[in-house]
């Protein structure tokens, strides 16, 4: 699975290329920021249109990571739904979630982006607390043992912009797991106060692969 095996407050976990987070021991997987239906926002709004693909892609990605880890549980770390109207999937797509969702719990942490409740079952949370762990959409300072999202942090590698998960002594931080998403740079001054020296990026693509932050990365 080219995953990278770590741990996080004596927690066992696993960052998988696909930009989602597996928690073997609780049988958890964890995945942020699908922004499900951005493509349908983009146009309905500025009328720029986008190949309409990308709910399809996240969903098979999403698919393959439950496939593959067999979760009984899964964790949406927010902004799940681009907008209110995005959240009204099509119905192939819908379905599809439906059937991802059965025989497992699932769980909708609130996002900035979130509609709120949706009509596809599962809970909703403003964050979620299971042993030493916390999930919640938006890092909070000084908190420690949290998993978030919100950032979708990106590092450049060879000339190469790839997203990554930014993970220290107290946080991790995922990328965003929806395919029609921007990303923040690790170096982002929004992260300084958040990540401690020695951070690391797990970088995402064909393998999980563990990278130094640059020493001048706040």
């Amino acid at each position: 699975m080219s995953a990278y095996d770590f741990r996080l407050c004596e927690t066992a976990l696993t960052a998988l290329p696909s930009g989602a987070l597996y928690w073997a021991e609780q049988g958890v997987l964890v995945v942020s920021d699908l922004h499900l239906g951005k493509s349908e926002r983009i146009a309905r709004r500025s009328g720029v249109l986008l190949p309409p693909y990308e709910v399809t892609e996240t969903l098979s990605r999403l698919d393959a990571d439950i496939a593959t880890t067999a979760p009984r549980l899964v964790i949406c770390l927010g902004d799940s739904f681009d907008d209110l109207k995005a959240a009204d999937l099509a119905e192939d797509h819908a379905l599809w979630l439906t059937r991802l969702m059965a025989g497992r719990r699932w769980v909708w942490i609130e996002g900035n982006h979130d509609p709120g409740p949706v009509d596809l079952g599962g809970e909703h949370r403003t964050e979620l607390t299971l042993g030493p762990l916390t999930f919640r959409h938006i890092a909070l300072l000084g908190a420690t043992g949290e998993v978030s999202g919100h950032y979708h942090p990106k590092m450049r590698v060879a000339g190469q912009s790839r997203r990554c998960f930014l993970l220290d002594g107290a946080r991790l931080i995922l990328p965003a797991f929806g395919t029609y998403t921007g990303g923040l740079s690790s170096d982002s001054i929004a992260f300084s106060g958040l990540m401690e020296e020695g951070a690391i990026a797990i970088l995402t693509g064909r393998k999980a692969l563990p990278v130094p932050i640059p020493k001048d990365t706040p």
